[in-house]
């Protein structure tokens, strides 16, 4: 969603570059996604599959950010995606549709 992502700001400060330019160029939703996804309804003591990511290829302006982890675990951040648009309200309404349908839940 900005001109410059946060991995190459890394890469960048890390290299002593200077930093690129962080303008916001799209509205924009980031949503993580957590361990439980790999796990048959969130539990995990359910049967380990890999979420379905096709799912999330269909929707329009959604980018998926997967961390290579060899390990999901309840609660470990092994990913995002985020979604751009046009309009706050048009990626808000992808990024939750997104987000219900490779099954991420809110907490009870």
């Amino acid at each position: 969603a900005c001109v410059t992502d946060q991995f190459e700001q890394q890469v960048r400060a890390l290299c002593g570059l200077p930093l690129g330019d962080a303008t916001q160029h799209s509205p924009s939703v980031m949503v993580n996604l957590l361990g439980e996804l790999w796990f048959e309804n969130g539990d995990p003591a359910g049967a380990y599959r890999e979420p379905d990511w096709a799912l999330l290829y269909a929707v329009p302006g959604l980018r998926l950010h997967l961390y290579g982890k060899h390990e999901a675990r309840h609660g470990r951040k092994m990913g995002h995606f985020t979604v751009i648009g046009n309009g706050p309200k048009e990626v808000l309404a992808r990024a939750l549709g997104a987000r219900r349908d490779i099954g991420v839940r809110d907490e009870d």
